[in-house]
């Protein structure tokens, strides 16, 4: 701290009262699933509706190519492709001298032989180039793996709510799980609004960053029921919305540490990454912020709608501290 002044910058212990709000930021969250949703879904069209579908989900080829230290662009690796019909190719250059090339074969064609006539093409046009990887998908493996990844997000969820049931109660469970289904319905409407614009897609990278902001959220939201619980016992007189506001009030500066430390390290891949891991990266980054957000506006709200046992009457009540100057 003496060598760290900065860190002062955060107050010790802040005095926000959240549940006043809940009413709003509630009906905002709603309003911003529906959109979440209805993005994801249309066009109602197999297999990922509104999301832009990666090679996983729908088959196809994907190359990273190094010409390093020659420079190239998307103009050179797309003339050398013409003529193949090859579909939706997509070429995304990094840094310089590396590229991700992605595309399908011809319907019918034998994708191996159109492989190794694509990088006869490529090493033809281009010159030198090494091939760091090759990855190629079919149609029957990539149906098997987006069922696998939507299955798995299910039982994640469906583990969160057994392990807060277990661990708390079933009403901390219910307000745990409708802030994962907020966190992961917002995250579906960033990957279907960034793919409309041809900066993200679906893929297996996606799921792993959802199922990633899943453990995060869920992490958060356990720091702030624990705390929540410690003071149900101890302020039974309390008001069961001062108990929340000052619960997350006490969580609050440890949480906002916890979220910069993950930010600073996203940030950089972002940056440095290149595109493998750019949508990795965005998606937690977004993640991050509406898990924090669910933990405190969508979570623990959903408490005061179903109530909470305060403890046994033999247990001994702390009085109420006096009244605390509210912003």
């Amino acid at each position: 701290m003496k060598f760290w002044p900065l860190i002062k910058v955060l107050p010790v212990r802040t005095h926000f009262r959240f549940v006043r709000l809940s009413r709003v930021f509630a009906t905002l969250s709603i309003l911003a699933i529906a959109g979440s949703l209805f993005l994801t879904l249309y066009p109602f069209r197999p297999p990922c509706g509104g999301l832009a579908c990666g090679i996983d989900f729908k088959g196809g080829t994907v190359m990273e190519i190094s010409t390093a230290p020659k420079v190239i662009d998307n103009a050179q690796i797309h003339a050398a492709l013409q003529g193949m019909n090859l579909h939706e190719t997509v070429v995304a250059v990094g840094a310089p001298g590396s590229a991700l090339i992605k595309f399908e074969a011809p319907a019918g064609a034998d994708i191996s032989a159109t492989v190794s006539h694509a990088q006869a093409n490529l090493t033809k046009t281009l010159g030198t180039v090494k091939f760091a990887s090759t990855d190629v998908v079919g149609p029957t493996v990539s149906g098997e793996l987006l069922g696998k990844g939507v299955l798995g997000l299910g039982l994640a969820i469906l583990a969160m709510l057994l392990y807060i049931w277990f661990r708390f109660e079933l009403q901390f469970g219910l307000g745990a799980v409708a802030a994962l289904f907020h966190d992961v319905f917002l995250t579906f409407g960033l990957i279907a609004i960034m793919g409309r614009f041809g900066k993200m897609e679906f893929d297996l990278k996606s799921v792993a960053a959802i199922l990633t902001i899943i453990g995060y959220s869920m992490n958060d939201t356990v720091v702030v029921f624990d705390r929540f619980r410690e003071n149900l016992r101890k302020f039974k007189r309390m008001p069961l919305s001062e108990v929340i506001d000052m619960s997350i009030n006490e969580m609050l500066t440890r949480t906002i540490i916890t979220s910069m430390t993950a930010v600073i390290a996203l940030v950089a891949l972002a940056v440095f990454g290149g595109p493998t891991l750019y949508s990795l990266s965005i998606i937690m980054l977004f993640g991050i912020g509406i898990g924090t957000y669910s933990s405190i506006y969508i979570a623990a709200p959903v408490i005061i709608l179903w109530g909470v046992k305060r403890g046994g009457d033999d247990e001994a009540a702390e009085p109420l501290k006096p009244a605390t100057v509210r912003y």
